[in-house]
């Protein structure tokens, strides 16, 4: 339902992507070195036909700035499935571009850290969120990653703090990179939802978690994956990073052509100043 289940066609999909006129223009060459200036990101999650350009700029920010060892990617949790916040620490996650391993010495640290945090695969069985991330990154750096996929409920702000805190808080085997999947206002007159996604956007690039919880309730803004994205701030500022940065803006209007009921994708990067 979310990308092509061959590979050549998955492959092909993820460079229409990147090639893409709301894309970057081009595939990216992953710089052969470890990562430096980029901590996390925020990656839509919706079917590669639509957020899958805006996607593309921030794994084509991250190819230019090294390869990630080790990632956790934090999703909001659609199908009310399993605990209230859950992991997996064992096993692999395939798709059609190959396996990628669960690192179980990271997952343990966290959950060590973090007492909120279960072990619960059924929260993952039917999620998209954190699976549609995985191609991007296999595109780019084939399988000399690994990750620990931590899928969230309950998405209040102590509870986000608490996974933001948890992982910036392994020394074990450090944290890499941080994804936050989200997308931002669903099913909205485009007018009304690009003006709320543009003050979600702007608490989100001050790093500013009281901000962006005040307006969300507030403004009703129905960003699917605050929870992830608050732990993604809250990693950030424990690893150094002042402001983050918008890289593209966009939403299902600009693929589809209808504008009266969209669906909102931000992609922006977290990088500590060099």
């Amino acid at each position: 339902m979310f990308y092509s289940g061959s590979n050549v066609d998955l492959r092909k999909e993820i460079e229409d992507c990147f090639k893409h006129r709301l894309g970057p223009g081009r595939p990216p060459e992953p710089k052969q070195t470890d990562l430096t200036r980029i901590v996390a990101l925020l990656c839509p999650h919706a079917g590669y036909m639509y957020s899958g350009p805006v996607a593309a700029w921030a794994y084509s920010e991250l190819a230019a700035n090294g390869r990630p060892k080790n990632i956790v990617i934090i999703g909001p949790n659609h199908t009310g499935m399993g605990s209230a916040v859950s992991l997996m620490n064992e096993g692999s996650w395939a798709t059609p571009l190959g396996e990628v391993r669960i690192n179980t010495t990271l997952a343990n640290s966290i959950l060590h850290n973090a007492p909120i945090v279960d072990v619960d695969d059924s929260a993952h069985t039917y999620e998209h969120s954190i699976e549609v991330q995985l191609p991007f990154l296999q595109y780019l750096y084939g399988g000399t990653f690994t990750f620990v996929p931590i899928c969230m409920m309950m998405q209040d702000p102590d509870t986000s703090r608490e996974i933001g805190e948890a992982i910036a808080g392994v020394t074990d085997e450090p944290v890499s990179l941080v994804v936050a999947s989200s997308d931002m206002t669903h099913y909205e007159p485009y007018d009304i939802a690009s003006k709320k996604d543009m003050k979600a956007i702007q608490a989100i690039e001050n790093l500013d978690e009281k901000t962006l919880d005040r307006v969300a309730e507030a403004d009703s803004i129905s960003i699917c994956g605050i929870g992830p994205v608050t732990a993604a701030m809250d990693f950030s500022k424990r690893r150094g990073v002042t402001k983050a940065k918008l890289l593209s803006y966009k939403t299902s209007g600009d693929i589809s052509g209808d504008y009266s009921s969209v669906v909102g994708y931000a992609a922006i990067s977290f990088s500590v100043q060099s």
